[in-house]
């Protein structure tokens, strides 16, 4: 049974109860029966740079997914690939892109003129007009990023188009329209700006305190770090001083403030967590400064361990493993390389779970699941 939320301000949290909580949060204990688009809002949406891994995730925390809702979602404009936290791209509703751009936009912004972007290539310009430009290029339909890169060579002729072409992804409110996106459509991106695409004004009024809750509820209990760690907003402990009453406070095993929901329960730390294969850049992993709770007390598994589609695996609810798929002459290998030695019955449910995933993947292939020895290479 979860912990009431009770009379446990000032309550210490140990770091399982952490771990269980954020997969209570995250659907990753059971798989839930929300639809696509009532997940995304409630995880204020999923990571989405690459095409699979917003399946993946999916897959992982709904019951009896179907990849073609978002597919389908993408094309009658019910679901959008934005530009937002982090700068990456998010899979959320259109609700959602309207009102959370505006906050992450000026951050967005500031990129571009920095020395450090693009070995200063954009720095001398004046940012208005640079704005101006790509707003007149980029107009009210979709465009290429190679179209966009034929205008800023005109414009800009004595400038990396490239370059340019960012900034402009950075400073307009955009979004990547299908066919991108789709189920096993890796299609080059076109993008939009958002309004035109989405017939509706940007929101400029949706409180940031909305937002830091939000977070809360997917992601809770959490640090102020932890909170822009996620947004790369500022001024977050202004942010959650306003919310007053609204939130409780807790700390952590190293005495370090944490901020919850006030009426939102903690997990029972002795809950039960079933083996999870989650995507590539899953926001379970990226949406916290300290992620221990997720990766254990060794965080020796560097973020960028989990690029070129190399993903984690979660065992007894941290991160035990990595796998990867790998498809060639109509064989689907998932390839999983232990973090540690497991027993006998962890195996079996990796081996399940695996093979429940490579199904939903490849389900055209000859399927081979392949538990390597602790720490190797997954690739073959």
């Amino acid at each position: 049974m979860p912990v009431g939320a009770s009379n446990l301000c000032s309550m210490q949290l140990s770091n399982r109860v952490l771990n269980r909580t954020l997969l209570a949060r995250q659907h990753l204990l059971a798989r839930s029966q929300l639809s696509v688009a009532q997940m995304c809002d409630h995880l204020v949406g999923l990571q989405a740079q690459d095409v699979p891994p917003p399946f993946i995730g999916l897959w992982s925390r709904i019951s009896e997914f179907e990849p073609a809702t978002v597919s389908d979602g993408l094309l009658d404009r019910s679901l959008v690939r934005i530009t937002l936290m982090r700068g990456t791209i998010h899979l959320v509703t259109p609700p959602d892109a309207l009102r959370i751009a505006p906050h992450i936009q000026p951050e967005l912004e500031k990129i571009p003129f920095r020395k450090g972007f693009n070995y200063g290539g954009m720095v001398g310009l004046d940012p208005d007009e640079v704005r101006a430009h790509g707003e007149a290029v980029l107009g009210d339909e979709p465009m290429s990023a190679a179209a966009m890169r034929d205008e800023a060579a005109k414009l800009y002729p004595d400038r990396d188009p490239g370059a340019v072409v960012q900034t402009w992804l950075y400073q307009l409110p955009v979004l990547q329209t299908p066919p991108r996106g789709r189920w096993r459509d890796n299609s080059r991106p076109v993008w939009s700006r958002i309004e035109p695409w989405l017939g509706a004004p940007i929101e400029t009024d949706y409180p940031v305190a909305e937002l830091i809750m939000r977070y809360l509820r997917a992601f809770g209990p959490a640090t102020t770090m932890d909170m822009q760690t996620w947004s790369k907003l500022p001024a977050m402990k202004s942010a959650v001083s306003a919310l007053g009453d609204r939130v409780r406070t807790y700390t952590d095993e190293r005495g370090r403030t944490l901020y919850d929901a006030a009426d939102l329960p903690l997990a029972d730390p002795d809950e039960p967590a079933p083996v999870r294969l989650l995507g590539w850049f899953d926001n379970a992993f990226l949406s916290h400064q300290d992620r221990s709770r997720i990766v254990g007390a060794d965080d020796a598994v560097p973020i960028r361990s989990f690029a070129s589609s190399v993903s984690p695996v979660l065992v007894d609810g941290f991160l035990a493993g990595m796998y990867k798929v790998f498809v060639k002459g109509g064989t689907a290998r998932l390839r999983i390389s232990p973090l540690r030695k497991w027993t006998a019955a962890e195996v079996s449910e990796v081996e399940a779970e695996a093979s429940a995933l490579l199904a939903f993947l490849e389900p055209e292939s000859t399927p081979s699941v392949e538990i390597l020895a602790v720490g190797a290479d997954v690739r073959p």
